[in-house]
């Protein structure tokens, strides 16, 4: 990363929205396997595995430079004191040394807000662990990737045998800077295109780049805040026909009235889910054999997506109907949405998101999954219009808005202002979509791949998903003081799924479904 790259508007609000109740960064628990004959010194050797990798993804070693008096997004910088041994640590697991210790250590180190100070990323490798097995937690902070950008790390990190490639880095380039004048015939070039490129809507679509200083003084940023501006004014006018045809099909559903039934069944009721959280975690997972799951959703004429959807709404209706507080209407899944192009393995945000309904006053488990199926169609239909604008309206940028947005995010942490206001879903559900092949790091097997990721302020739970080899991996994480142990509802997953089967297998296989 040889300049200065200023973070995008959603990239950035991860970084104001965070909060020490409320840290924004997304990880996974790996498990590995080491051979039978394994004699080496496995961290050390993962550790420099990554260490010559690291020109992969430049983002590792980036570090945040704040704007003066943050009037502007903070860039990502070089660091020139990168140290690995602040990134990967060997971690200490205590007795009995298993997979449920591991779990609720991955809970308390998820609480932990990352050193701002430094790039924004920690590995820690558990060694020592009972069946020949390490773990490994890896988190790095929202604002350097999405579940899209992890899928392609995941390609530096891992390797598809045994033997680890040898990824060479590329030749380095010496660092050019601009001359003032240089930026000034830049930007005289870039005048003469604006007056010309809006009256091409194509051109105006795909914007004009102008001239930027790269520095990271006020004046330089100033600069660099109108050129962005002028840019972003070009780009929004060759957009005005997209935007208004996306306006006009979000108000031509709104107001039709097969569609308010739909508005209606995105409204989430309060539950106990949806308070302010405190600043631990309880983190568990489990998984489930992935071609079961896909031929579930082939019966029920839905996708994987409503498959994962309606298994994680029978678990949570059970465990509300535990505790006497399940609501008698349904509760809402907030589910994100990738609008990472095929093949976009930029380090950013690319996603958006749409409210489902989860069907959690259904009480049969067959026609639960066939209302989710039917609901999640809706709100994708609902959504759709929406994906266009989101591209416009993603990167908004506003002098003095990094600490004004920073200021509110601490006042409705500090005020508990989610345990009064209306949740805007009740729980976060998630899945990523991971490789079928093995994967091996550093000369071991992986066995499976949990995802660590965020619990907020009023959505206390969050289900994240992610599929390897032919299992479904659940990361279950909760603010420890809404669910303290969060194993309870992973504990109940296996049999919420085997309902499920057996909810939609022909008579004869009742049984074996069951079993």
């Amino acid at each position: 990363m040889s300049d200065a790259k200023k973070l995008s508007s959603m990239d950035a609000s991860f970084l104001y929205l965070e909060t020490p109740e409320m840290p924004m960064h997304v990880g996974s628990m790996a498990i590995f396997r080491l051979p039978e004959d394994y004699k080496g010194d496995f961290f050390e050797e993962f550790k420099a595995m990554i260490a010559s990798r690291l020109h992969v993804a430049p983002i590792l070693k980036a570090r945040l430079e704040k704007a003066p008096l943050d009037i502007d997004h903070p860039s990502w910088v070089e660091d020139d004191q990168f140290d690995i041994d602040r990134h990967i640590f060997r971690g200490s697991l205590p007795a009995p040394h298993d997979r449920a210790t591991l779990e609720r250590l991955v809970g308390w180190m998820h609480a932990k807000l990352l050193n701002r100070a430094r790039p924004l990323w920690e590995f820690y490798v558990f060694e020592g662990m009972k069946d020949n097995e390490i773990g490994l937690y890896s988190k790095m902070h929202h604002a350097c990737i999405d579940g899209g950008a992890g899928a392609a790390l995941t390609n530096m990190i891992y390797d598809v045998t045994p033997v680890p490639r040898v990824m060479e880095p590329p030749t380095a380039k010496a660092k050019v800077g601009q001359e003032p004048r240089d930026i000034a015939a830049n930007l005289v070039d870039s005048y003469q295109q604006l007056w010309t490129k809006p009256f091409d809507v194509s051109a105006a679509a795909r914007g004009i780049e102008l001239p930027r200083s790269g520095k990271s003084d006020l004046g330089s940023i100033l600069f660099d805040n109108a050129m962005f501006q002028i840019e972003s004014a070009v780009k929004f006018a060759g957009s005005i026909p997209t935007m208004l045809k996306s306006v006009s099909d979000v108000v031509g559903k709104i107001s039709d009235p097969k569609s308010r039934d739909s508005i209606a069944g995105m409204m989430s009721p309060p539950t106990i889910l949806n308070k302010s959280i405190s600043s631990e975690r309880s983190f568990a997972g489990v998984s489930i054999p992935l071609s079961r799951a896909k031929a579930l959703a082939k019966q029920a004429g839905g996708k994987l997506n409503d498959v994962v959807l309606a298994i994680s709404s029978g678990v949570v209706r059970r465990y509300l109907m535990e505790k006497g507080a399940l609501p008698n209407k349904s509760l809402t899944a907030a589910v994100p949405i990738s609008l990472r192009e095929e093949g976009n393995t930029d380090a950013n945000n690319q996603v958006f998101g749409m409210i489902c309904s989860i069907a959690t006053n259904v009480e049969d488990p067959k026609t639960r999954l066939e209302t989710i199926i039917a609901q999640s169609t809706k709100s994708k239909e609902m959504s759709h219009p929406l994906r266009a604008l989101m591209p416009q309206v993603s990167n908004v940028s506003m002098l003095g808005a990094p600490i004004l947005v920073q200021i509110l995010a601490l006042l409705y942490s500090r005020s508990s202002l989610s345990d009064v206001l209306p949740p805007a879903a009740n729980i976060t559900v998630s899945n990523v979509p991971g490789p079928r092949q093995t994967l091996y790091a550093a000369g071991a097997e992986l066995l499976h791949i949990f995802p660590v990721s965020i619990s907020t302020h009023g959505i206390a739970l969050n289900i994240t998903v992610q599929s390897y080899r032919d299992q479904l991996d659940f990361g279950f994480i909760a603010g420890a003081n809404i669910i303290p142990h969060v194993q309870v509802l992973c504990d109940m997953l296996p049999e919420e799924f085997a309902t499920l089967q057996a909810a939609f297998a022909p008579p004869a296989d009742l049984k074996s479904a069951a079993s």
